[in-house]
């Protein structure tokens, strides 16, 4: 009997001690990169067990291959529970976009280790990852009660805050972070823009320039910076914070196109064109590139060009596109083509009943172009009903033309309808 049971464990001992060499020479071989031999040892071993399998999984992931690696670690966690392998199935699993299955595997493990603060930590940043955002508010608001000192904590709870749009707790908690973290950036961006949403320049400034010692070409901030001068109209103070931008990320769509419209109200046409143009190269979508293409042809005469961009601008746009309609109406009238351009100005006022412009221009062509000015009259009073006194240039001349018009009608005797 008892030689019988030296011969087990000595066959044991024997059989473990050839896998333990199997698996050295395996790992020695995936750590020189050849996966492929590796793979081929361990999926040769006949008596598989959580370690082989764990093993293959390792090197699937170390070549991205998750859905492999999922499919292993699974089979390793048949043979016993692991914390190492859940989390890597539950990685696996967010690469794979099954973020039911990994939500549940941290969930599992939070729920037999409730004291473990960074398992609790990755869960809500999971939860919010994917929207959830009541169940990470939950999450974050325990983590804070356990750890006050924590500034991350924080700005984990303002971002799902943000996610809910509740704009004052989410505040809030991005200044709880600071007060914690002076030097937490990512809040300082966050607070920077807030306010600049809001309006308040005071504190706009405080953040960004608070931002901006701690991280000069911090990129979020440095873009608040840009917005706020360019609501202020402080076009020449922004270009050179564009241009730093620009250098750090080179054919970026909001510096590109915040250079176009910067340089646009310079003056600085050509320069202008250029950003536009890189815009336009970088997003085809964005409709209104093409409208400020369209205005860049205007003011440089190449009118030709100026339609082709607004029609572009007319054709990719789905919001308002009176803007789009007006230039090209203004670049046909350039061209002498006055019913091209009547057309374009009445579809500009039909886009937004609101443009009072393209109202006056549909009033004025109509009364250059025909000699009976009943229409004209009809749409000078129009724009009178609609528009009266909002603008003291255009009010002031259909007033003067609907009092020449009745005069003149008044002196053939023809009546003209009220």
């Amino acid at each position: 009997m008892k030689k019988r049971i030296l011969i087990v464990l000595l066959f044991v001992v024997v059989k473990v001690g050839a896998q333990t060499s199997a698996f050295s020479a395996i790992d020695s071989l995936s750590d020189n990169g050849r996966y492929h031999l590796a793979l081929k040892k361990l999926k040769a071993i006949k008596d598989q067990s959580f370690l082989s399998n764990y093993k293959t999984a390792v090197i699937y992931e170390s070549i991205d291959n998750y859905k492999e690696t999922a499919n292993y670690l699974e089979k390793a966690l048949d043979f016993k529970e692991d914390k190492k392998a859940s989390l890597k199935l539950a990685k696996a699993y967010q690469k794979l976009s099954k973020s039911n299955q990994s939500i549940a595997i941290y969930e599992k493990l939070l729920a037999k280790d409730s004291l473990n603060l960074i398992l609790e930590y990755q869960l809500g940043k999971l939860y919010l990852q994917y929207r959830k955002s009541k169940k990470a508010i939950s999450l974050f608001k325990d983590l804070i009660e356990k750890d006050s000192t924590n500034a991350h904590y924080s700005y984990q709870l303002g971002l799902a805050y943000a996610y809910t749009k509740d704009r004052d707790r989410m505040i809030n908690s991005f200044i709880k972070t600071y007060k914690k973290d002076s030097l937490h950036v990512k809040s300082i961006s966050k607070l920077a823009l807030s306010f600049f949403k809001l309006r308040e320049k005071d504190s706009t400034y405080l953040f960004i320039n608070k931002g901006l010692a701690v991280a000069p070409n911090h990129i979020n901030i440095n873009k608040v910076k840009v917005n706020q001068f360019y609501r202020e109209k402080k076009y020449k103070e922004i270009v050179p914070i564009l241009l730093k931008l620009d250098s750090i990320k080179p054919m970026d769509l909001f510096t590109n196109t915040m250079l176009g419209k910067v340089y646009y109200n310079l003056e600085g046409f050509d320069n202008a064109k250029v950003r536009f143009e890189n815009a336009a190269e970088i997003d085809a979508t964005n409709f209104k590139t093409f409208t400020y293409l369209g205005h860049i042809g205007i003011k440089k005469e190449n009118f030709s060009k100026a339609m082709f961009n607004y029609l572009r601008a007319a054709t990719i746009g789905k919001e308002k596109r009176d803007e789009e309609y007006y230039g090209l109406a203004s670049a046909y009238y350039k061209m002498k083509r006055p019913k091209m351009a009547l057309r374009f100005y009445e579809k500009a006022f039909e886009e937004n009943r609101k443009n009072h412009n393209a109202k006056f221009q549909v009033a004025k062509i109509t009364d250059d172009l025909y000699k009976d000015k009943k229409m004209a009259y009809k749409q000078y009073k129009s724009y009178n009903e609609l528009f009266k006194n909002l603008d003291k240039v255009e009010s002031e001349y259909v007033q003067k033309r609907i009092s020449e018009i009745k005069k003149d009608y008044f002196m053939r005797g023809e009546k003209l309808e009220e």
